[in-house]
């Protein structure tokens, strides 16, 4: 009988996130070629972890279909050059796909069927936009199931404004502005680019170049410039281009070890995971899925908002975090919130956002030994929340100097 263990974050990588549509660098890029991108790159940096060990490949994306379909996980883990006896399976959870990869994996591995799992997430959003070949069921809004809306993201950022009338388009407008300038100081103080992956990318003239950086930050964005910008989800709507996270290509990939795993080959985890859970809302509303979701996964750790040092939110839209903020009394510049920056600056690749946030999360966590738990947490369409509480290893107790 297989004993229950611990599940480390031994490390994440990605591909710099590139803007979707022809003018973005990976419009000539397959998106399998960025999901194996990414594992070849979180091999190369892990060469103690045997190939052979890995137990499974779960790989997330939203729109499965064309190259960004063919059951990923095992596909992905054959051109990326892994034993043909590794495993590997496809998973959707929308935005929060790669969170899900993670957290199913991290199930195997408690359970103790698994020691060593690579859990990520590819979104091409340049070639299989949002809702593209999707045939909702005419019975979700002929029964009124869900309100037509619910199936436009933008629109579900709309209702929050309406709902909670304190969160207005100025907190929003700042929170936006905010996540371009720390992400923009974090590229200047070399924070984001050693967990990225270099790609080769073809220009449309055929010339060849690298991707080493994400494509979509806008350090220069100023209150002034979010004021005037179109609101496109509804006329004088409060939510526009500044404050939602852009159209994003991109892979994550992440490498998770049992605590027996992490003894035999000597590894250095980045993190312990504590507790995981995903809640479900009104669709219409989609953006506060992670409150319930928090809650949940505070609770089954046994901890309070207090105890978190570190937030990882995704920033689908800017209303959207800064919604979770408010219900947990958390200040919209509270500087334990993406001190990195997140995905209004950074891109938001559907399915593989969930292991960005991991990723960064794991990289402060090693700067702060004075900080013991951290959370991950994103928004989900169709009105679902997930949220990961993590650990540090690193923690010490003592208080940064």
């Amino acid at each position: 009988m297989a004993e229950m263990s611990d599940v480390f974050f031994v490390d994440g990588m990605r591909t710099p996130f590139g803007r979707a549509g022809e003018k973005g660098m990976y419009w000539n890029t397959r998106a399998d070629d960025l999901a194996v991108k990414a594992i070849i790159g979180l091999m190369e940096r892990n060469p103690e972890v045997p190939k052979d060990r890995i137990d499974d490949v779960a790989i997330a994306a939203t729109s499965q279909t064309g190259d960004q379909g063919l059951t990923l996980g095992r596909s992905a883990a054959i051109l990326a050059g892994l034993p043909m006896t590794v495993p590997g399976f496809a998973i959707d959870r929308m935005c929060a796909g790669a969170m899900t990869s993670v957290t199913t994996m991290a199930g195997s591995i408690g359970f103790g069927m698994y020691d060593l799992a690579i859990a990520g997430g590819v979104e091409h959003m340049g070639r299989h936009p949002i809702g593209s070949n999707a045939d909702p069921n005419p019975r979700f809004v002929a029964e009124k199931m869900v309100d037509p809306g619910a199936l436009n993201m933008g629109v579900t950022a709309e209702r929050l404004h309406d709902r909670f009338p304190q969160l207005t388009k100025e907190r929003a407008d700042r929170f936006g502005m905010l996540s371009q300038q720390k992400a923009q100081a974090a590229y200047d103080a070399g924070k984001i680019q050693p967990d990225l992956v270099t790609v080769a990318i073809k220009n449309a003239d055929g010339a060849w170049g690298l991707a080493t950086e994400d494509e979509g930050r806008r350090p220069e964005t100023t209150m002034e410039g979010l004021a005037s910008l179109k609101t496109p989800f509804r006329p004088h709507g409060r939510v526009t281009a500044g404050t939602s996270s852009p159209l994003t290509d991109g892979a994550t990939m992440g490498l998770l070890a049992s605590g027996d795993a992490v003894k035999q080959l000597g590894l250095a985890p980045k993190m312990r995971l504590v507790s995981f859970a995903f809640a479900g809302v009104e669709p219409e509303i989609m953006g506060i899925g992670p409150i319930p979701s928090t809650e949940k996964a505070l609770q089954k750790a046994g901890l309070t908002i207090d105890d978190i040092g570190l937030f990882e939110l995704n920033e689908a839209f800017a209303v959207q975090v800064i919604s979770l903020l408010d219900h947990f009394g958390v200040a919209d510049d509270d500087p334990r919130v993406n001190q990195w920056g997140g995905a209004i600056a950074l891109g938001h690749p559907l399915a593989a956002s969930g292991v960005r946030l991991m990723i960064q999360l794991a990289a402060q966590f090693a700067e702060r030994p004075d900080v013991r738990y951290g959370l991950t947490a994103m928004c989900v369409g169709l009105g679902q929340g997930g949220s990961v509480v993590w650990e540090n290893p690193h923690y010490t107790g003592k208080k940064k100097k």
